[in-house]
Parts: structure tokens; sequence; C-alpha cells
């Protein structure tokens, strides 16, 4: 009975039987679109390093650290969004994000940066990581027939996330200034604005009722593919899996190639067509970022939607196939031709984001939709990994080219080529993937509730 109570409980949320479906995605972008404000952390940079006297490694630590918490708060809290429900996770999730900014308020205000770490990185990583797996399962049960649009809708509002948060912090450091009292004024309206957006969605969201189906479709009708099944795998047994493990190393080589252009974009591109009539100004270079987390955001959507009529195997053949001759497109003729460059690197960039979308799809065609949402939550660990090695790969390299005395795409070269041969095995692991044995499937629920005869031994 208490449990009938608890707003927050699975069983509060149990659609009713006029509820339409096509709420849950905005109550799902309510959460991606706040939390997505991580991809602009830089912003906070500059007025942080000149008002505390930090470095640039420092005042990337709460957002480094965001993204590892990210990581482990999915993996290990991934069991619990799939029993308490979505709106307990949505709900954590606000809880933890807002404060964070909050105690990040009071760090700055104090001049105690340990708290800005503590708060952004590791309180507010928690609420990145559970806001993060918080829809996807809801979504999938929600739209078995367009898993990969459904799931593209939510995680393309991550990728979008800094396009609104971006030039708003930007303004707010201009209207309060970019002193100790102006980022702390900042970070608390973040903290405030963020917790009412969040919970639209804690009030919005619910799952399907036991048994629901989208009106004329049927489970037969989506077997056309054979690594779709219809059987379900628990957490547990699907980290036992070698299937698990190959699409951990594919979202692990897709997200380190696509990071790597990424986090480097802006010199990169100047770097390119440096000391040539092609040169990029400082202002052009910004805007190629932009354009960048349009194609991320893009990609997110339109490359997941697409999977759901080629197949997930199919798409992450192009994101990784495709992918890598676009790395060797730039590594061979980028310098030549500014357009070419672009291009090349728009698709990169939305093959990564499509990358994000399309992978709860495909762990739901690979293991069902019994527990979705914590396998997803472990293979996240796969881009905590991508987030170190891309970056690490790019900048060292560079700085290795550079005190060579190397200069222009000479400083890339070598890690194109390393971002190709990841692509590869990627592609490789890909093409290792095949339908899940039948000895980790769960029992159906019918004969879960039969107890098990011991052998020789009568019922």
């Amino acid at each position: 009975m208490a449990d009938r109570t608890r707003f927050l409980s699975r069983s509060r949320t149990v659609a009713g039987p006029t509820w339409s479906r096509w709420l849950v995605p905005p109550a799902a972008l309510s959460v991606h679109l706040a939390i997505g404000q991580a991809y602009a952390w830089s912003v906070f940079k500059p007025p942080l390093e000149s008002s505390l006297g930090l470095s640039g490694t420092q005042s990337a630590l709460p957002f480094q650290l965001g993204i590892v918490m990210l990581g482990l708060s999915a993996a290990f809290g991934g069991t619990l969004v799939e029993r308490n429900g979505p709106r307990w996770a949505m709900f954590v999730s606000m809880a933890c994000f807002s404060s964070g900014f909050l105690l990040s308020a009071l760090g700055v205000a104090t001049s105690q940066y340990w708290l800005v770490v503590l708060g952004y990185g590791v309180v507010g990583g928690i609420g990145l990581g559970i806001g993060y797996i918080s829809p996807v399962s809801t979504l999938i049960k929600w739209f078995p027939d367009r898993p990969g649009m459904a799931t593209g809708i939510a995680i393309m509002g991550f990728g979008g996330g800094a396009l609104i948060a971006s030039p708003w912090s930007a303004q707010m450091l201009a209207s309060f200034g970019a002193t100790t009292g102006g980022i702390a004024t900042t970070f608390l309206v973040h903290g405030v604005v963020y917790a009412v957006f969040m919970s639209m969605g804690v009030l919005l969201v619910r799952v399907p009722p036991e048994g629901w189906t989208p009106k004329g479709w049927r489970p037969a009708e989506n077997r056309t593919r054979a690594l779709i099944t219809t059987a379900d795998v628990s957490a547990r047994n699907a980290i036992r899996t070698p299937q698990f493990y190959c699409l951990w190393v594919v979202l692990c080589c897709n997200v380190t190639a696509g990071i790597g252009i990424l986090e480097k974009a802006a010199p990169m591109i100047s770097d390119f067509f440096a000391g040539t009539t092609l040169a990029v100004a400082a202002g052009a270079a910004a805007g190629f970022v932009a354009l960048l987390s349009l194609a991320n955001m893009a990609g997110r959507f339109v490359w997941s939607s697409t999977s759901d009529l080629i197949g997930r195997k199919n798409m992450y053949r192009v994101y990784l196939g495709v992918g890598a001759l676009l790395y060797l497109v730039i590594a061979l003729w980028g310098d030549g031709s500014k357009p070419l460059f672009i291009v090349a690197a728009l698709g990169i960039l939305s093959f990564y984001g499509g990358g994000f979308a399309t992978v709860p799809a495909y762990l739901k065609d690979l293991f069902g939709t019994f527990q979705v949402g914590a396998i997803h939550g472990r293979l996240l660990t796969a881009w905590s990994t991508a987030g170190v090695l891309g970056p690490l790969i790019v900048n060292a390299i560079a700085d290795a080219q550079k005190a060579a005395g190397r200069s222009g795409p000479d400083l890339y070269t070598t890690s194109l080529f390393i971002m190709i041969g990841l692509l590869a095995v990627g592609f490789l692991a890909n093409e290792l993937i095949r339908p899940v044995h039948d000895k980790y499937h769960e029992r159906p629920v019918a004969d879960r509730l039969t107890p098990v005869a011991e052998k020789g031994q009568a019922l």
C-alpha cells in the first residue's frame, strides 16, 4: 500500500488507457537538454582561471570528473533505474545536477575551488549519469516499432544542450560579471532554472501498462533481421556475453574517433590552413565548432532513425567504415580544400552523435527490453574510456610534433591514421556480433513463477 502512495514509485507512473506515448519524448528531452549543459563547460573556464588563479588543467577538472562520474553512475546505478522507474531516476538526476550547481556557486563565492570540483564534478556528474539513462528503457518500451527514432530524440537533446547553455551562460557572465560574485550568481541561476526545467520530465513521464503494444503492431513483424530478439537477457547475464564486449569496443572506438576532433576542433582547422591563402580566423574557427555541434545533434536523430530501416549492424558499418574513409580524406587532402575538410569533419561528428543514439536500440535488439537501461549504463563505461583516450591521443601527438618543430597538418597526421585504425578495429568488432545464445535468455515470466525441479525429482 505504501508503494502506491509514493509519488516517485514505478506503480504511480503507469499510464492510463488514454495516455499518448508521444508525451514521453518531451519528458526525456527536458532532462537531456538540461544535462547537455556539460558540453558548454568551456564557457566557465576563462573566468574561473582569472578569478581564482587556476591553470587550464585545474579549470578542466570539474568537467573531466563529471564525465567519469557519468560513466560510473550509469554503470552502477542502471539496475536501480530499472527497478525504481524513470520518475525516480529523473528526480535523482534533477536533485544531483541542480545541487551540483548550487555547491559550485558556494565554492566560487567562498573561493573554495574544491567545492566546485565536488559539486559539478562528483554530485553533478552523478546527475549526468542517472539522467542520461533515465528515459532509455521507457522510450524503447513505448516505441518497440521505432526504438532508434525514440532514443534518438532524447539523446539528441544531450548533444544540443550546449547550443542553449553556451550563449545563455555567456550572457549571464556578461551581465553579472566574470568575478567570483558573478560566476557564483550564474551557477546559482543555473541550479534553480534547471531544477524547474527538469521537473517537467519528472511530472510528465509514464511507463506503459504491462503487455502494451502500439496499435496494429506485433513483435513478430519486427523480426525481419536476425539480430532482433523477442527474448530477454538480464544485466548480470549480458556482461557475460561476447556481444556485450564487442559492442563495448564498437562504442569506444567510434566515440574516441569523434571526440578526438570535437575536443580539438578550433585549433585543428586553424592549424590545417595556417600560412596559406585559406587561413581561418578565430571567429570562423568558433563557427566551425558550432557547426560540429549541430552535426553532432542532428546525427543523433537522423542516423538513429535510419537504423530502424536498415538495421543497427548496418548502421554501425556506416559509422565505422565511412567514418574511416572521411578521416582518410582529411589526412590526405584536407589541407587543400576548406569545404572538403569541413564536410568530412561534419560527417565524422554526425556519426559520433549517431553512435550514442543508436546503441540503446542495438542493445534492445540483442538483449531485449527486460533490463536494457541497466545494460546501457554498464556499456557507457566505454564513453568514459573514450573521453580520456581521444583527447589524449590528439593532444599528446600534436604537442610532440610541435616540439619536434613541425606545424600545420603535420601536427595531426599521425593522430588521424590512429583514428582510422581504431575505426577499423571497431568495424571488425561489429562484424563479430551475432545473436545472443539461448543459454543467456531469461525464462518466460510464467516459468519464472514456477519452481524448477532438481534433476531426477518430480514436482
